[in-house]
């Protein structure tokens, strides 16, 4: 491997995490939409059928271990040859040919689509657990939403009661105009905030929706509330984890694809040992077919003496393809690593984020209390209240932003830690994969 793996995350964890890792957020409607898109979901076949294909190669590659036997029925007219008079004349015959694998270039071939097999087993498995967290993501998405426009909607109404409080106040004298138009202005403001918001659910509904594996349409109305974020989850020890992931899993079986053509290419250099027999009937009619016979048995050895440099750039075409793919696997540990280190300082520090615009949504609502106190009185402008109040609203927006920011953290999290889980399908991958 062309690095030194780190020896332990900066973080260990608190429990460990379940195969099916949705499921520690305790959301039986997450719970349902995964199990959906799991057996409907588009790409999610087509990653399958890709793993099909996989796999039929592997057969036709080891097709070449067995001899060819085909037949072969002819009829035509031909000049007068010994033993048979001139005119129309038919044959049957039946062949075979067998290539000694003696340089085992047929046997490494067929090794290479085993380990291609077997990545893109991995690549199948890669696919669900991503489609898993984009899935989890739209819906904790669409629960922040359905928050954000239960919040913005407390906000509109606020707002127009200020507004109702300040147009009093205006009839009677005590405040200028503008403070109407101030307030107008926010209710405005916070309506073109529930126009963005509808967008956005929208888009959100549609994008699960494909998710789903089926068209846009509206979906059930999420829950105005985000799940509790579970218990951190044990991290485990790194070279643990390239055992575990399947993406980095895919990327050793190409890896090893890519030795096994190295080998293959350097036996194309060595000559080649084919054997073959032929078993024909011929005759002048159909009659008379079956009293004709005759066999052949041959083998013939071929040696590539001079191929203008080809084979040796096979070759070195080859080593330079499984240099790629050594370091294309390095840098796919490499990533993995990354992923779970940025998900475990980010998760601490949007922690800390919270707990401080907390905080800050606090000490904005009691500023806001004492200084609507205050302009009631006379004692204060009414732009100092306005400037609060739209800095209030602003703070319970990003508040409900930073804890959905959080779950995100946590689902990469679960996708950066994720060693696969079982499918409908996987039952049948397994055995395909023990059989080879």
């Amino acid at each position: 491997m062309p690095y030194e793996p780190i020896q332990e995350f900066s973080l260990p964890g608190e429990t460990e995490a379940p195969d099916r890792w949705w499921q520690a957020f305790d959301d039986s409607t997450l719970n349902i939409l995964v199990d959906s898109a799991l057996q409907a979901n588009l790409p999610l076949k087509i990653a399958w059928y890709e793993f099909d294909e996989a796999r039929a190669l592997v057969k036709i590659a080891s097709s070449a271990r067995v001899p060819e036997i085909f037949l072969q029925l002819q009829s035509g007219i031909s000049r007068p040859e010994p033993d048979f008079a001139g005119g129309e004349n038919t044959q049957l015959g039946l062949g075979t040919s067998y290539e000694a694998d003696l340089w085992g270039r047929i046997r490494y071939s067929i090794h290479a689509e085993e380990y291609r097999f077997r990545a893109s087993y991995y690549d199948y498995k890669t696919a669900a657990v991503t489609l898993t967290s984009e899935v989890a993501l739209a819906w904790f998405r669409l629960k922040a939403n359905s928050i954000q426009l239960q919040l913005v909607d407390e906000q509109l109404e606020t707002n127009q009661q200020v507004l109702a409080l300040i147009r009093n106040r205006f009839a009677s004298g005590q405040v200028r105009g503008v403070d109407v138009l101030r307030q107008q202005q926010l209710v405005e403001s916070t309506r073109q905030q529930r126009i963005a918001l509808e967008v956005q659910r929208e888009l959100l509904e549609n994008q699960l929706s494909i998710l789903l594996g089926q068209p846009p349409s509206e979906l059930a109305e999420a829950a105005a509330q985000l799940p509790d974020l579970p218990p951190l989850p044990q991290t485990g020890i790194p070279l643990q984890l390239v055992n575990r992931r399947p993406d980095v899993q895919s990327s050793f079986y190409l890896l090893q694809a890519a030795d096994r053509e190295v080998a293959a290419a350097i036996s194309n250099k060595y000559p080649r040992l084919t054997f073959s027999l032929n078993a024909a009937l011929r005759s002048n009619d159909l009659v008379g077919l079956f009293e004709s016979q005759a066999i052949s048995l041959g083998s013939s050895l071929l040696a590539p003496l001079f191929y203008g440099g080809r084979l040796r750039a096979q070759v070195d075409q080859t080593e330079a393809i499984r240099q790629q793919q050594l370091n294309e696997y390095g840098q796919t540990v490499l990533i993995a690593f990354q992923e779970i280190e940025n998900a475990l300082m980010q998760e601490t520090k949007q922690v800390q984020q919270i707990e401080v615009i907390a905080k800050q949504v606090e000490l904005a609502e009691k500023t806001f209390g004492q200084l609507r106190i205050e302009y009631l009185n006379g004692f204060t402008p009414y732009l100092d209240v306005l400037v609060i109040l739209n800095q209030l609203q602003q703070l319970r927006r990003d508040l409900v932003n930073a804890r959905l920011g959080l779950l995100e953290i946590r689902v990469d999290l679960y996708r950066a830690l994720a060693g696969g889980f079982e499918t409908e399908r996987d039952n049948q991958l397994e055995k395909e994969m023990e059989d080879l």
